[in-house]
């Protein structure tokens, strides 16, 4: 059985930076796709970006594409969101997420998708 175990959030002001850590355990991933994704207050989760553990293929949400970066290391099975430029409606609880069948089609955005998820690390943009 998968677990995730996210870190790294924290309150930030708009401009600056932040690395998100996913702690991944229980299995082999190589044939998964990592992602994140994000929740605000009274909104609906949404996909950030992922990236295939074996191939390191990545996709990304168009609201963050050019200002993080998604990555991952194999060797102490982790993956990493590191956010710049962020911005107050980058606010929300981020999430990790596994789909096992990922790394070996195309990256999925929707939820449905990831069988495994994290408890999430709350990032907050405000100066």
């Amino acid at each position: 059985q998968a677990q995730l175990h996210e870190s790294g959030g924290r309150l930030v002001q708009p401009g600056g930076s932040l690395r998100l850590s996913c702690a991944a355990s229980g299995r082999s991933f190589s044939s998964f796709a990592m992602g994140w994704f994000r929740q605000a207050p009274g909104k609906a989760r949404e996909f950030v970006a992922a990236i295939k553990w074996r191939f390191g293929d990545t996709l990304y949400a168009d609201s963050v594409k050019g200002r993080f970066t998604i990555s991952r290391d194999h060797v102490n099975n982790m993956v990493y969101l590191q956010m710049n430029n962020l911005k107050p409606e980058d606010t929300a609880l981020y999430v990790c997420a596994a789909d096992p069948t990922g790394g070996v089609q195309n990256i999925q955005t929707s939820e449905i998708a990831y069988s495994y998820w994290g408890q999430g690390t709350q990032v907050t943009v405000s100066s």
